[in-house]
């Protein structure tokens, strides 16, 4: 890991030194994601002096171009370790037995992880048929856009795009679906866009996968494509980063991948860029 990594890491312990979880019990009904107790987050400044400095001040593909070469100094993680990263990048703050949904929004045991009915298993966000990289080791088990999700709401979404509209699901309220989207619920709208655009950025073809990039169709199949790109930038400025979210960043470089979405923390950088 480079000298640059290690010294921005130093604040994160401490901002994970702070953080309280309270004792809960798992929702029962959808609801916007729980936030934990207020907590100090990671110094912008610090990250800025030293994970991002070769970014900053950059624009468009020069800024792209920057940020994927920060980004792509990371540890990589087997699929079957992604289980256990879930289990702690996506803790309930208000229960730390449990897990919280990405689109149903619901709390739910950590031990219920598994394929079958009723259970959570691993949502691809970037669905891992676009680019056609499955469960390989980088995209397909990269936890910046894996997230804990019912089996069934799982898949509902499929493979679809993202984008605005449909008919709203019984099991998951709050989310919509058609032939070809897929709208997930309002609490976590900006978390699904930057996740998408942190894939774009990292994997751009030079590491064997293929070249990810969003677009704004939703007919995209297997293609190495996302969309629609129009919503989700809508969607990440009307959602800004949310306590759980930039957590949930932390988490991911302090304890696992060792690298960060930018978009949590300069979600400027979405317009800068597209």
């Amino acid at each position: 890991m480079s000298r640059r990594h290690l010294s921005c890491r130093r604040p994160l312990l401490a901002t994970l030194a702070a953080f309280v979880v309270l004792a809960g019990t798992a929702a029962a009904a959808p609801a916007a994601t729980p936030q934990p107790p207020a907590a100090s987050a990671t110094p912008l400044g610090a990250l800025d002096d030293t994970y991002y400095q070769d970014a900053l001040g950059k624009t468009g593909t020069a800024l792209k171009g920057a940020l994927h070469t920060i980004i792509s100094d990371q540890t990589k993680l087997s699929y079957s370790q992604v289980w256990d990263a879930l289990k702690d990048t996506d803790e309930d703050p208000a229960n730390s037995s449990n897990v919280i949904l990405l689109y149903t929004g619901l709390s739910e045991p950590k031990s219920a992880n598994g394929g079958g009915v009723g259970q959570w298993n691993r949502e691809h966000v970037w669905a891992k048929s676009h680019g056609d990289f499955g469960t390989a080791t980088g995209p397909g088990t990269d936890i910046h856009h894996l997230r804990p999700e019912d089996v069934s709401v799982n898949s509902t979404r499929g493979n679809k795009d993202f984008d605005n509209g449909g008919t709203e699901l019984a099991d998951a309220p709050g989310n919509f679906t058609d032939s070809d989207s897929f709208e997930p619920r309002d609490a976590v709208k900006g978390d699904v866009a930057r996740m998408i655009l942190y894939m774009a950025v990292r994997y751009e073809g030079d590491d064997s996968f293929a070249d990810l990039e969003p677009n704004d169709s939703v007919s995209n199949g297997s293609a190495p494509n996302i969309g629609r790109l129009s919503a989700l930038k809508t969607w990440s400025e009307q959602d800004p980063p949310d306590t759980f979210e930039k957590r949930r960043n932390d988490v991911i470089f302090d304890q696992y991948q060792h690298n960060r979405n930018p978009f949590i923390d300069h979600p400027e950088w979405v317009e800068s860029i597209w």
